[in-house]
């Protein structure tokens, strides 16, 4: 959900997700993206819940924080939303101009808006014109609630910055992808990216992303199954869940195995039912590749187990495989450590002042 500017200038980028915030700033050179800062904070429990903020304090005063700690100069900031309060869909509308639609779009998106259409801001991107020949051409439709994008704004007006583009998660991690990973012609890729409480799941063919789905399923599912069952901390069974912390009891290991794989399962059936829905509307297409994102792609075995049950190879992403990282502050195992929670930020990090 972009708000309208007339120049492009430097900008900063912040994943604000429900479990933490990263902090990312790039620059573009005549070599391709250059990182200049990067960092992350954690946000207490219940700040962030479903995508929307509920202790609007906090998250400010970590923002500001996280600005302050990284020494960040620019004020132009590039924020993104994902959840139930964000819409995308991919419809058929009557063949028309990029003009005519934006004059009619009001119109045109009401049928398919789960909310009073007063209540939302709508974006659009016309995909092109139907293989059928029926007059009509597919459009992804964006629709986000005002208040949330109001939220997010304010709390990014509260910490010191100007917010100039409001993105949404598929759609930066269609950025990262095209700066990290070249599409083939005519290869149809999966992304799953695993958040804290909402994992969204989207198809990219041909570089554009033409399916989305979000799921109320992330990383905390493990970490309460892991609280239940080994009656441990949130803090324990984080770095339980992470491989960072072993069992202390011998019947650990066995039960935190059982934890894992119960979750890992239910997440998996639930990517595979996502992708399964699309191909079966989808004549004729099909998915090459899955690539995992999110702090919750790290649990143990859940790559494994995806590859299997899905069929389809299954790869972590690197978001700075094709960034320029130099510097001491950018040590390789660090960004190694830190890559599966930098997928979003990065791709927002491509965007700037002024962009469509």
């Amino acid at each position: 959900m972009i708000l309208p500017f007339a120049r492009k200038r430097d900008a900063v980028a912040f994943d604000i997700g429900s479990n933490s915030i990263k902090l990312v700033q790039m620059n573009q050179t005549k070599k391709g993206w250059e990182l200049v800062k990067m960092g992350m904070a954690e946000l207490p429990p219940e700040a962030i819940v479903d995508g929307s903020i509920i202790d609007s304090m906090t998250v400010t005063n970590t923002l500001r924080d996280l600005v302050k700690e990284h020494g960040v100069k620019v004020k132009d900031a590039v924020s993104s939303l994902t959840g139930h309060s964000v819409i995308i869909k991919k419809v058929s509308f009557p063949a028309m101009t990029e003009d005519e639609l934006a004059d009619s779009i009001q119109w045109e998106a009401e049928q398919y808006i789960p909310f009073p259409i007063s209540d939302v801001n709508i974006d659009f991107q016309i995909l092109g014109a139907d293989t059928d020949g029926r007059g009509q051409m597919d459009v992804m439709l964006v629709a986000v609630k005002k208040d949330v994008i109001n939220d997010y704004t304010n709390v990014i007006k509260e910490a010191g910055l100007n917010p100039v583009v409001i993105d949404v998660d598929s759609f930066a991690l269609e950025n990262m992808m095209e700066i990290n990973y070249p599409v083939t012609p005519g290869e149809n890729i999966a992304m799953v990216n695993i958040g804290a409480s909402i994992t969204s799941i989207s198809v990219i063919m041909g570089g554009l992303t033409i399916f989305t789905r979000s799921i109320p399923m992330g990383g905390n599912q493990f970490t309460e199954e892991l609280q239940r069952q080994l009656n441990v901390s949130f803090k324990d069974a984080e770095d339980l869940k992470l491989g960072r912390k072993e069992g202390e009891r011998d019947h650990d290991a066995e039960q935190l195995a059982i934890s894992i794989d119960s979750v890992s399962t239910n997440l998996t059936f639930e990517v595979k039912r996502s992708l399964d829905f699309f191909l079966g509307g989808a004549q004729g297409s099909y998915v090459s590749k899955i690539y995992l994102s999110g702090g919750g792609s790290k649990v143990s075995g859940l790559q494994n187990l995806m590859q299997e049950k899905t069929s389809i190879p299954v790869e972590l992403i690197n978001p700075f495989k094709g960034v320029e990282a130099g510097g001491k502050q950018f040590d390789k195992d660090r960004l190694k450590d830190a890559a599966s929670f930098f997928g979003v930020a990065v791709g927002l990090a491509t965007r700037r002042f002024a962009d469509r």
